[in-house]
């Protein structure tokens, strides 16, 4: 892999962002974490928001503080994408040579902001649990049949959809509408504020329900049914792309050169698929945090009856790929019970929690994790005890109890997805990788194990900023290939793997209620 290079990951979820350093040198990659910071959304004229310029300058913060430890002297990579709109900006003079090859960025998806034509951000992107698209997604249905939008789209059906958060401000704020110039995706959004350039990229615009899969751009047809602003959406760009450099202004604020930024898998999870260290071909991943997403890589979009009928989205990945995949509610809902206590007094890490579902009951009580009542925050023991009492189970009220019938579900839902995708692809599974924090709950890749009856590996637990950096050292040409880049993450983390222990016990338990989990 020739010269050692550094690169910056800038990693922002729904919980909280960081900022990371990633150094590669002949077959390892080493990773810091930088600087960390709270994320999550804020009440605005009674709206769900995210503090745009918060979150924007905390990226800030943590950049300088990750190119101030730079050690290394590094070339920069050429290739600057130049936008219509922007004129390049001169070079820093003076400085030394940049110590960082580059800047990627990666974020949640389906959120925006829109920019006006003056250049500013008219107002803070809404939060995709914001209650204005309630009831959004049946009066989609009134305008474009739900069968007619999948085939155009190939996307899951979710209320959280770019597609029902456009509409919902179509019908309610024409006016806001009116008054933009461009969307931009989370990342995409950040980008342009540190290098002036206006794009989307693919992997990030595909969890949109705008594109047409199949093609890889913008769907005429959809924005058409829908009387949505096709205008306004920005040139689609692989991942892997240098679209610009610092603007001088914020070289100058960060106290560095103008170092180059590159659009990664900009969606979270196509930049955790990347780092998945998957050495044999048949293989499943399931990005697992506050939200679960399982699926596969495949070469093309799959939009079939089977597709339809489970629900399965098509989503962009890295190096010409697409995530074949289910998404599905994740540790949001422990997440929100954690919450909810604390607010009653009763402090416990997620450790503690942990633990205290090892010692429970097995198999008490089940839910079905994506069941609607669970998406919004709130008092969630109390939603989940509505849910037990509306499906004939009895209420929990021990709190390790509770984390365990989450846990339980949970996996048992994996299973559900793990069946569909293999009845859709003819593919037989025979490992699943489990990346991202939920990787840490040796729990949960138990439970996982055991009801899918495979092999878990479980790891690298920060595979979203592996990923990105990855995609910066593609794109550098310090990796020349995705097959490359897994091995090198396969030797430079450590991995946990998992195998069944009462596997006949949990299929026991999912043959009398898998039907709670889909047709």
């Amino acid at each position: 892999m020739g010269q050692t290079r550094q690169y910056i990951a800038v990693d922002l979820g729904a919980e909280s962002g960081r900022v990371m350093s990633g150094t590669i040198s002949k077959n390892k990659l080493v990773l810091r974490e930088i600087y960390r910071f709270p994320n999550g959304p804020i009440e605005e004229d009674g709206s769900l928001r995210w503090d745009f310029n918060s979150i924007f300058s905390q990226v800030k913060t943590g950049l300088a503080k990750a190119i101030k430890r730079a050690p290394l002297e590094i070339l920069q990579p050429p290739n600057i994408l130049q936008n219509r709109r922007f004129l390049a900006l001169p070079q820093v003079t003076g400085r030394a040579a940049g110590r960082v090859a580059s800047i990627g960025i990666d974020s949640w998806g389906v959120d925006f902001g829109l920019i006006d034509h003056a250049d500013r951000l008219i107002e803070n992107p809404y939060h995709y649990r914001d209650s204005r698209t309630n009831g959004i997604m049946e009066k989609a249905f009134e305008l474009m049949s739900k069968r007619e939008i999948y085939e155009n789209t190939g996307t899951q059906f979710m209320q959280l959809n770019t597609l029902y958060q456009l509409l919902a401000m179509s019908l309610q704020q024409p006016e806001i509408l009116a008054g933009a110039e461009y969307l931009l995706f989370i990342a995409d959004l950040l980008c342009y504020h540190l290098c002036g350039e206006v794009f989307a990229e693919y992997t990030l615009a595909s969890t949109s329900q705008l594109m047409d899969m199949k093609t890889g751009q913008w769907s005429k047809k959809l924005f058409e049914k829908f009387g949505l602003p096709l205008d306004i959406m920005p040139k689609l760009i692989a991942p892997g792309t240098t679209v610009g450099k610092l603007k001088l202004q914020i070289a100058d604020e960060l106290k560095c050169s103008r170092i180059p930024v590159i659009a990664v898998g900009s969606h979270d999870t196509a930049s955790a698929v990347a780092a998945v260290p998957a050495q044999n071909a048949n293989w499943a991943y399931l990005s697992s945090g506050t939200w679960s997403l399982m699926g596969v890589e495949i070469p093309e979009a799959i939009i079939d009856d089977k597709t339809f009928k489970y629900q399965f989205t098509n989503e962009g990945g890295v190096e010409n790929t697409i995530r074949l995949l289910k998404n599905a509610m994740g540790l949001w809902i422990v997440q929100q019970c954690r919450r909810q206590w604390h607010s009653e007094g009763a402090d416990f890490s997620y450790a503690q929690l942990t633990e205290m579902a090892k010692k429970a009951r097995p198999f008490v009580a089940h839910i079905q994790p994506n069941d609607s009542r669970f998406f919004h925050p709130g008092d969630m023991p109390a939603r989940i005890n509505k849910y037990l009492a509306g499906t004939n189970q009895a209420p929990v009220n021990d709190k390790g109890q509770m984390i365990r019938l989450i846990l339980e579900s949970m996996a048992f839902n994996y299973r559900w997805m793990l069946e569909k995708i293999e009845a859709i692809t003819g593919r037989t599974i025979e490992v699943l990788h489990i990346i991202g924090g939920g990787a840490q709950n040796e729990l949960l890749c138990q439970f996982t194990a055991d009801a899918i009856a495979r092999v878990v590996i479980a790891g690298p637990v920060e595979a979203t900023a592996i990923g990105n950096i990855i995609m910066q050292a593609i794109a550098t040409g310090q990796i020349k290939s995705l097959q490359q880049a897994r091995a090198l993450v396969n030797n430079s983390f450590e991995l946990k793997k998992y195998t069944t222990i009462e596997v006949k016990l949990w299929d026991k338990e999912y043959r009398k209620i898998k039907n709670s989990f889909g047709p």
